[in-house]
């Protein structure tokens, strides 16, 4: 199959260069090809003539897209519509990576794949735009949610639990925002899978089971060997940021666990990541 993969040097797009050697691959980002650029994006998949892209390409600063909405609008709302009329012009299905934070966190159980999205906040809103022209362009299509990633190559949540453990001795994290921690790798391998399937549609895929930023931050501090460090209990509101987080915004996979894919629990995957040295 031929692949194509916006955004292909961030970690997502990297893991899946190391899962997908079976397929022949092209990609482009920033600053080569910028998918605002209709042009620029529509000539660099055209040239490549792909059977499908995976569009893991967005602004993914959810401060940031607090800060400046219309950057995050242009960016993963209309930065995607550019995507899927790409693939629409040369007969390529999509994949669109998109994220646990389109709904509103009111629930009492993990969104399921046809729950109604609500975001709240402007990264939300512009990821919730980007499935809004991914689904009314196309007719094959994947959208792929996902939540709290992390992996090799990047500096993220574990690593910067680590970080601050080490120079202060002490942290704080927030008990009452929940979803699931999600190995990038995990979720590249998972992906791969889905692609071969053509059964097109909306899919969860995180790594099983979910938790508190507490939690996870707990789990990292156990694996890493330093538990001994206190961590104090606070809440959203005593974390002041730009943007607001759903509350409880875990993601069920039902619809690919019935394809046979599963994501293992996230916390062996916080183990191995760990263990492997990519948290240092």
């Amino acid at each position: 199959m031929r692949v194509f993969i916006t955004g292909c040097d961030g970690q997502l797009g990297r893991a899946l260069y190391e899962s997908l050697t079976a397929h022949t691959l092209a990609g482009c980002d920033l600053p080569h090809t910028d998918i605002t650029d209709r042009s620029a994006i529509t000539e660099a998949i055209a040239e490549f003539a792909p059977q499908i892209v995976i569009h893991t390409a967005a602004w993914t600063d959810v401060d940031g897209c607090a800060r400046d909405p219309e950057r995050a609008y242009r960016v993963n709302a209309l930065g995607t519509q550019n995507v899927a009329l790409a693939c629409g012009s040369t007969d390529a299905a999509l994949a669109m990576i998109s994220t646990n934070e389109v709904f509103d966190g009111e629930s009492e159980q993990p969104y399921r794949e046809w729950d109604s999205p609500h975001p709240i906040n402007p990264y939300a809103q512009s990821k919730a735009a980007g499935e809004w022209f991914t689904r009314h362009l196309l007719t094959r299509f994947y959208i792929v949610r996902t939540a709290w990633l992390y992996g090799p190559g990047g500096r993220n949540f574990p690593h910067r639990i680590i970080e601050l453990a080490d120079e202060l001795g002490s942290l704080r994290v927030v008990t009452d925002e929940v979803s699931n921690p999600t190995f990038v790798p995990d979720l590249a391998a998972a992906l791969a899978q889905l692609i071969e399937t053509e059964a097109f549609g909306i899919y969860h895929l995180t790594n099983d089971g979910y938790g508190s930023r507490y939690d996870f931050a707990r789990e990292i501090l156990r694996v890493a060997g330093r538990q001994e460090v206190p961590i104090e209990r606070i809440t959203r509101e005593a974390f002041a940021r730009d943007s607001t987080p759903p509350a409880f915004a875990p993601l069920a996979n039902t619809a690919a666990a019935a394809l046979g894919i599963r994501l293992r629990p996230w916390q062996e995957a916080v183990g191995e990541f760990l263990q492997e040295g990519y948290g240092a």
